[in-house]
């Protein structure tokens, strides 16, 4: 009999002969995460090596904000993970950036309100006064989250990882998964052994598809190459200590959201982004970029030059890293059509790693038959079957 791994529900171990988490071969490791645990009308950013984040489509409520708000103020109640928090978190506060009469800025609103959460609406008059190293437009608006911070999350990663272990859990990394075989047990072969197990849960991003197709089955999944951009400081300190993670529309500049976290990662470099990307194969993720890439970045530096004036225009670093898009931009949380013991979580569209929790409830309880805490409805695979990429 093949070695079984232990079920994961937050990374915590359980029983074995349960269900096995398996993905194919990652590179890199995550870096920071702006996260807002009241704001979730949008999807804050995170930024790493193997994936990204990005809003969420604008002016409506996102069908993943029900398990957000449900699941958003739970304590850490691991004494090992509480101790450690200090060291993967920095409460930063977010600005959401608008103009007054965009229906993003007033849902936004909304649900903090309807939330009770903390926030304060800013005309364009009290953004210039409250954050003078920002060059404001007179139409802007902002709404600002003080509890809003940024996750370290490779450090956050480490701490669950490290947990994990204290508790009797095995980590596998770095095995390429080469074959799953459907059945009872379902059996998952890597490049270095075989493992079998009563269900399995593929997080596998912008591969999942490679991992679906011998399973008889594409998802509508689109990997997208984004660029991750930091920015040099004219006088170092300008936008450290007390400069907060923002993100707005400026569709005179760009059609989609740009974004940005405080100097931290890299001494003096303040990161910001385009949440924006092209077509790429995940495997050729540092390819050399293409003229539509280079566009983007080009739209970056207008963006710094005329409202971060106290940055170079011109980026210090640049980084890559890989969205996996569905087509709503709604997560795929569900169970493979054919094979019922086979769990998919997938298409997270650059916000599933601050939501890994809840994210990693559902999964849980999908792959071990448990009641669903939540309506599975607006994240089943089943919505995209009239579409001519998602073959069953």
């Amino acid at each position: 009999m093949a070695p079984e791994l232990a079920r994961w529900d937050f990374g915590l171990p359980s029983p074995p002969s349960s269900p096995l988490l398996s993905s194919p071969q990652r590179r890199g490791t995550w870096t920071h995460i702006p996260v807002s645990l009241s704001l979730f009308s949008f999807a804050w950013k995170l930024t790493g090596k193997a994936g990204c984040p990005g809003p969420t489509r604008s002016s409506m409520m996102p069908s993943w904000l029900g398990l957000a708000l449900r699941d958003a103020s739970l304590p850490i109640t691991s004494p090992k993970i509480r101790e450690k928090s200090f060291f993967w978190s920095r409460q930063t506060g977010l600005l959401v950036l608008g103009k007054k009469e965009e229906a993003e800025i007033r849902t936004i609103q909304d649900n903090l309100s309807k939330q009770g959460a903390e926030h304060k609406y800013f005309d364009a008059e009290e953004l210039r006064r409250c954050f003078p190293n920002i060059r404001f437009p007179r139409e802007q608006v902002g709404i600002w989250e003080p509890h809003a911070g940024v996750l370290f999350a490779d450090k956050a990663l480490k701490a669950l990882q490290d947990l994990i272990r204290q508790l009797g859990g095995v980590i596998h990394d770095g095995e390429k998964v080469v074959e799953i075989k459907p059945g009872y047990p379902v059996t998952v072969t890597t490049a270095t052994r075989t493992y079998q197990a009563k269900s399995l849960v593929i997080t596998a991003g912008p591969w999942t598809n490679q991992l679906l197709l011998p399973l008889g089955m594409q998802l509508p999944l689109q990997a997208l190459r984004i660029n991750v951009c930091y920015w040099r400081e004219k006088v170092p300190g300008s936008y450290g200590k007390n400069f907060p993670c923002f993100i707005g529309s400026f569709p005179d500049l760009a059609p989609h959201h740009i974004y940005g976290l405080p100097a931290r990662e890299y001494p003096g470099l303040v990161k910001v982004c385009y949440h924006h990307g092209n077509k790429a194969d995940p495997d050729e993720r540092d390819c050399p970029s293409a003229s539509s890439e280079v566009a983007d970045v080009q739209i970056l530096s207008s963006f710094v030059r005329d409202y971060l004036p106290s940055l170079q225009p011109r980026p210090a670093i640049m980084e890559r890293c890989m969205y996996t898009n569905t087509p709503d931009q709604n997560f795929i949380l569900d169970r493979h059509p054919k094979h019922a013991n086979i769990v998919i979580g997938a298409g997270f569209s650059g916000h599933g790693f601050k939501l890994s929790p809840v994210v990693g409830k559902v999964l849980y309880e999908l792959s071990t038959g448990s009641t669903l805490s939540y309506d599975p409805t607006p994240f089943q695979i089943r919505r995209f079957q009239g579409l001519n990429n998602a073959s069953l």
